[in-house]
């Protein structure tokens, strides 16, 4: 799976440089080992691959658990990725990330718990801060721009479109809290870097 892993980055990273001039901006933010969660918005189906492609390291990925039905695509799917139910983490998937983080691995989320439809960033759920708070691993904020124009939410086929993802500097989460003023805190100062990242861009 990992051989396959590495084949699949290679051939999407060369699809989007050829067809949406694929740009990748401050790689250097993220640590070459270690866990690591790398914090992204969501305005598009294709937010995961791209993402994936950005990276020099492998991700791992929390995935939506109704995505690991689908025939096929569910299979792919759980090689790289555990489930999480919308809405409602449950506290299995909480100490699974954490233990995945702890082991040292680089952890996908996207703090919004959902896709924008209109490409907006959303308001952060509380998931995000709870799993930094915990594993103490340091966060990177990290904006995907130009996929919720090449494959929008109830669009059907991709459309031309420039991608870029930024990624900025790593957040160090203070202390280890399980208190949820603190958790909810945490998770409004990563969105709100996000929403930075994104301001910036269309600068």
């Amino acid at each position: 799976m990992t051989f396959l892993y590495w084949v699949l980055k290679a051939i999407f990273y060369i699809i989007l440089k050829v067809f949406y001039r694929f740009e990748v901006i401050g790689s250097e933010n993220i640590p070459d080992e270690g866990g690591v969660i790398v914090a992204a918005n969501h305005v598009s189906y294709l937010d995961p691959p791209v993402i994936g492609a950005a990276l020099k390291r492998r991700a791992t990925f929390m995935a939506r658990e109704g995505l690991f039905k689908i025939p096929i695509i569910g299979g792919c799917i759980r090689a790289y990725s555990f489930p999480v139910r919308r809405g409602r983490p449950q506290p299995s998937t909480i100490k699974e990330a954490v233990h995945r983080l702890k082991r040292g691995e680089l952890l996908v989320m996207f703090p919004e718990g959902g896709r924008s439809s209109d490409g907006s960033p959303l308001d952060a759920k509380r998931g995000i801060g709870m799993i930094a708070a915990m594993s103490r691993m340091p966060v990177v904020p990290t904006c995907i721009k130009g996929t919720e124009e090449a494959l929008p939410v109830g669009a059907k086929f991709l459309r031309p479109a420039r991608i870029t993802v930024i990624f900025d500097k790593p957040i160090e989460i203070d202390r280890q809290a399980a208190d949820k003023h603190f958790q909810e805190m945490a998770s409004r100062d990563i969105m709100e870097k996000i929403r930075n990242l994104q301001f910036k861009e269309q600068k």
